[in-house]
C-alpha cells in the first residue's frame, strides 16, 4: 500500500511537472513567435484606449486644467486690453472669474471627449496602425492631432457651447464685456470664446496622451493587459 501511495505521488509530481513546462514552453514559443497583424492592431489600439482613459479622467476632474500649469488655459491674448481697462477701474475680479470658469469647462467637456477618441481608434486601417506601430514615441498622438482635430473640433463644438453655459462663462463673459464697453472710449472688441477654449482643451488631452503613448512604449509597469505585454514587450 506505501508503495502504491509513492507511486501515485510521483506520478501527479511527473504531471505536474510536465503541464508547468508546457505552459513554460508554450509561453517561449509566444515569446518568439512573429506577431500577426491582427496582434499588433489590437495592442495599439488598446494602448490608446488606455492612455485615453487615463488622461480624459485626469484633465475631467476639478482643477485637472486650472491647477496644471502645463495645460491650464490662460485668458486670452486679445482680452488683454479688456484686462487692463477693467484692472484701472477696480473691475479685474471679473477676469479672474472668467479664467477660472473657462478652464471648468474644460475640465467638465474632457470626458464627453472619451467616446469620440474611441471610435477615431475604432475607424484606424491596418495601413495607419502599422506606421504608428513602427513611428516615433508619439507617432499616434501626430495621427490624431493632424487627421482627428478637425472632426474633434466638430464633434465637440455643441458640448464646448453647452459646458460654457453650464458653468457660467457665457454669463461671465457677457458680464466682463458689458463693464467693459460701458467705459469710455473702450475700443470694439468680438472674440470667439469657445472656439479658443476648445482647442486649448483638445491641446491639453493631446499633451498628456503623447506623454501616456511614450510612457506604454517605454515602461513595462504601465502595460496593464496582456495584449499590450505581447506588443510593446518587444520594441
Amino acid at each position: 500500500m506505501g508503495k502504491l501511495l509513492s507511486v501515485l505521488i510521483f506520478s501527479g509530481l511527473l504531471v505536474s511537472c510536465s503541464g508547468d513546462l508546457l505552459k513554460q514552453s508554450e509561453d517561449l514559443l509566444n515569446q518568439y513567435r512573429p506577431l500577426t497583424e491582427q496582434e499588433i492592431a489590437a495592442g495599439l489600439k488598446e494602448a490608446l484606449k488606455v492612455g485615453t482613459e487615463r488622461v480624459v479622467d485626469q484633465v475631467g476632474q476639478q482643477g485637472g486644467y486650472y491647477q496644471d500649469r502645463a495645460i491650464h488655459i490662460p485668458l486670452p491674448a486679445k482680452l488683454q486690453p479688456v484686462q487692463e481697462t477693467l484692472m484701472k477701474v477696480g473691475l479685474g475680479h471679473y477676469l479672474a472669474e472668467l479664467e477660472q470658469r473657462m478652464n471648468r469647462a474644460a475640465e467638465v467637456a474632457a470626458p464627453k471627449a472619451k467616446a469620440l477618441f474611441i471610435d477615431a481608434i475604432r475607424q484606424m486601417s491596418w495601413q495607419d496602425v502599422k506606421q504608428i506601430y513602427n513611428g516615433p514615441n508619439d507617432a499616434a498622438t501626430r495621427y490624431f492631432q493632424n487627421r482627428m482635430t478637425p472632426q474633434l473640433k466638430r464633434m465637440m463644438r455643441p458640448v464646448i457651447d453647452d459646458t460654457l453655459s453650464q458653468v457660467g462663462v457665457v454669463q461671465t463673459y457677457d458680464k466682463v464685456m458689458d463693464r467693459y464697453r460701458a467705459i469710455p472710449l473702450a475700443p470694439e472688441l468680438n472674440f470667439d470664446l469657445s472656439s479658443y477654449v476648445m482647442q486649448h482643451g483638445i491641446d491639453g488631452m493631446f499633451y498628456y496622451l503623447a506623454k501616456e503613448e511614450a510612457a506604454i512604449r517605454q515602461d513595462p509597469a504601465k502595460r496593464t493587459t496582456e495584449i499590450l505585454q505581447r506588443v510593446f514587450g518587444r520594441n
